[in-house]
């Protein structure tokens, strides 16, 4: 095989408590990427879309992954990538990642499976520095293993996945770029114990809910007292979305990456349609232009069209 066209799908990172650590890989939506070996060395894009995304490898997330597989395949010199991106840059739920995530695994399958999913999820953090300048996992691993997943480290890697209930999220992005470089300067440097403390809690008792398929646990840890209060200014009406998704039936949820997109997890479909209602309501009294997804955790991550 020569060419494979992929669908990689968008993440929520950090899963409010899990900064950097958690997360969790939604059905929908995906970009569509198409990678093909190519006798010419280097890595050959080709945008099919209008965000205007750097062609130069080295500057685009998707380049810089293959790249990185390349200086490790002595059989093959060059690929050719065409990209048609359906997850907005900057929109806090995952594209980087799907871009850098969708063509190691697409590069891979034409390579006969030679490389694990840890060596994949290794490759794909080198788009992750393109994008921020920072060699993070938790939206590519759940890109690539699917599901929800748990970054113990990064240096050695170790990815464990976690086999969460069943559940449904819903995701609103206001219709403005956070960029997740600047979404991390603005972050302290510092923590206070006590808060730290807090956190590890609720990073144990989120992961716990998980495992156990407990609700009422999962809905109590899904709280940040470290990264949410910064970086929630730079969302418009985070709070009132919160708690809107709340009193509709919503366990929690927060800030979908670096934002500005937030996500809420639900029991149910139905709930997770009153949620994505009362998002809806918050933003059009506000006259904050705005997207919605309402979709469910995929098992399974990149898939082969």
């Amino acid at each position: 095989m020569k060419k494979i066209t992929i669908h990689s799908p968008a993440t929520v990172a950090n899963l409010v408590c899990g900064f950097d650590i958690l997360g969790l890989c939604l059905n929908e939506p995906c970009d569509e990427l198409s990678v093909e070996i190519s006798p010419e060395p280097g890595v050959q894009i080709i945008n099919n879309d209008d965000f205007d995304l750097p062609e130069q490898a080295e500057k685009n997330v998707s380049g810089a992954a293959l790249l990185a597989l390349l200086e490790e395949t002595k059989d093959v010199t060059g690929f050719i990538i065409t990209s048609k991106k359906k997850i907005m840059p900057g929109s806090g739920i995952g594209s980087s990642a799907a871009s850098a995530a969708g063509v190691v695994v697409a590069a891979n399958h034409l390579l006969n499976n030679r490389y694990t999913k840890q060596d994949l999820v290794r490759f794909a953090m080198n788009g992750e520095k393109v994008a921020c300048g920072v060699k993070h996992a938790d939206n590519i691993a759940p890109c690539i293993y699917g599901g929800v997943t748990l970054i113990r480290s990064v240096f050695p890697l170790d990815i464990i996945s976690i086999e969460a209930p069943d559940l449904h999220i819903t995701v609103v992005h206001p219709q403005i770029e956070v960029r997740t470089a600047d979404a991390r300067q603005i972050l302290k440097q510092q923590v206070q114990l006590k808060d730290a403390i807090k956190q590890w809690g609720n990073i144990a008792g989120l992961v716990a809910g998980f495992i156990q398929h407990d609700y009422d646990l999962i809905s109590r840890s899904l709280e940040d007292v470290i990264i949410e209060p910064v970086r929630s200014i730079l969302i418009p009406g985070f709070y009132e979305i919160k708690k809107a998704s709340k009193v509709a039936g919503a366990l929690g949820g927060g800030i979908s990456g670096s934002g500005p997109s937030i996500f809420m997890l639900s029991k149910d479909a139905q709930t997770a349609l009153q949620v994505e209602a009362a998002m809806k309501n918050v933003y059009d009294k506000l006259g904050v232009a705005y997207h919605t997804h309402v979709t469910i955790i995929n098992k399974s991550g990149v898939k082969i069209v």
